[in-house]
């Protein structure tokens, strides 16, 4: 596994991924909503089917799946081998209700190996203060 520090890159080892938002949740903690933005290589949607978020939790190719979320916890489910031709990147995002990301403890991307469940990259969120949606990583 790497911890990757911000703007680091890294080959990832399989196309079946699972990108986890952790933190710790509690009195006056933002609740943080994770989503995802497939992107053409103009690195923009090509419309509103390329948004994955709560309400609307899957995108139409099966590559971006928003898993159930839970307090301390939300989770996008990447099949990369799903990704139309003409999607150039995948955007792992967040947006906090509630207050901002600087109010969010411990919080933390995992990214693991959704076949095996093993760690592939870690990346600690310590240096958010009054963000209120944030870009966490790219596939």
């Amino acid at each position: 596994m790497t911890n990757l520090a911000k703007g680091a890159n890294v080959p990832l080892p399989t196309t079946a991924l699972r990108a986890t938002l952790t933190w710790r949740p509690g009195p006056g903690v933002p609740d943080v909503d994770a989503s995802a933005l497939v992107l053409d290589g103009r690195r923009r949607v090509r419309g509103d089917d390329d948004l994955v978020f709560y309400n609307q939790p899957a995108h139409p190719s099966g590559a971006v799946v928003r898993g159930p979320g839970r307090p301390g916890e939300e989770s996008l489910g990447l099949d990369l081998g799903r990704v139309p031709a003409e999607v150039a990147s995948v955007v792992l995002a967040a947006s906090a209700d509630g207050g901002p990301f600087g109010r969010v403890p411990g919080l933390r991307l995992q990214v693991t190996d959704a076949g095996t469940g093993a760690m592939v990259v870690a990346f600690d969120i310590g240096d958010a203060t009054t963000e209120t949606a944030f870009v966490f990583g790219e596939v």
